[in-house]
């Protein structure tokens, strides 16, 4: 059974997630595994909780 998780920030959206889970599901179909078979887990993750550059994303952000 493939799962598959995907990190995104915080605010992301129910709808943005709903393309996703399609998408990726689809991908696996693709190859013959049953949709039945596949499990999508999104996680919304707060920019203060995600690093890039050395920095929170939320201050890396702002400043863009």
């Amino acid at each position: 059974m493939p799962s598959v998780q995907v990190n995104v920030w915080e605010g992301w959206g129910a709808k943005n997630a709903e393309i996703v889970i399609r998408g990726v599901t689809k991908v696996f179909t693709d190859m013959g595994i049953p949709a039945q078979a596949v499990e999508i887990m999104i996680h919304e993750i707060p920019k203060t909780h995600w690093g890039t550059q050395g920095k929170p994303a939320s201050v890396v952000m702002k400043d863009a």
